[in-house]
């Protein structure tokens, strides 16, 4: 089996609601002949989505991910290459390119056209195959870009990148010696820092769609109730924390 799609699956069976999904498969199927254990499933699988979905826990969660980097504001240089890292689409033609871009992708697309407003000496780099559409995300985003007035000749594409360690990987030869701007959400940055840095790449962070806005802003009593919204984000820093503790897990081997 395909490696990039071995880790995938993987991942998936090991998101908190798949967690707790699976804790409750148990606690049905020892039901009867071990109900102490049955017990002690349910209580975690139900301790787990609890945990998971509340919103004073998530944000932290994800605060200590997403807090790693300050949003960009301008370069003291002039800046080479901005590289907008792959995300996802849905391929509609009754839909305008921009509509097609998934919530990721869209911030990237916004967050990559004010760089490059700041810098319009830069070239754009967009990333991202795409496993299920014959065009890949790098075309989308360039579609998105030209929509939006980024001249043609200013947008360059990498078709193939499956994920970000292949990203880093192809791009880092044509931008070696130059001065490089990294576009990517916040929760994905600090494993894409890492990645174009192994590659002997120092890019400046350009952190977009951030999760949490403002931990320290006032609260309202629903603040402290689970809800599905925090039930995704803690998933989704999750998912990084289990990138990070590989990508540390590769470096040693």
């Amino acid at each position: 089996m395909d490696l990039f799609l071995l880790k995938k699956i993987f991942s998936v069976f090991i998101m908190p609601i798949n967690l707790v999904l699976i804790l409750l498969l148990l606690a049905v199927l020892f039901f009867h002949k071990r109900p102490t254990r049955s017990f002690k499933c349910l209580i975690s699988a139900l301790s787990l989505l609890i945990i998971s979905s509340i919103p004073i826990v998530s944000d932290n969660f994800m605060v200590s991910i997403e807090d790693n980097y300050e949003v960009f504001s301008q370069s003291s240089k002039v800046v080479d290459y901005i590289i907008v890292l792959g995300g996802w689409h849905e391929n509609n033609d009754t839909l305008p390119v921009t509509s097609q871009l998934n919530v990721d992708s869209l911030q990237r697309l916004v967050e990559t056209i004010r760089v490059y407003k700041l810098h319009p000496e830069a070239k754009i780099i967009t990333s991202g195959h795409h496993n299920v559409d014959k065009v890949s995300n790098a075309q989308k985003m360039k579609q998105s870009l030209m929509l939006l007035g980024v001249p043609k000749q200013k947008i360059i594409t990498e078709n193939f990148p499956k994920d970000t360690e292949e990203e880093a990987q192809l791009i880092s030869p044509r931008v070696q010696g130059s001065n490089v701007v990294l576009i990517t959400n916040a929760d994905h940055m600090p494993r894409a820092m890492k990645y174009f840095k192994t590659q002997g790449i120092e890019p400046i962070p350009a952190p977009t769609g951030h999760w949490v806005k403002n931990i320290n802003s006032p609260k309202n009593w629903d603040y402290y109730i689970p809800n599905s919204k925090n039930l995704q984000q803690t998933t989704v820093a999750w998912y990084e924390s289990l990138g990070l503790f590989v990508q540390w897990l590769k470096g040693l081997i």
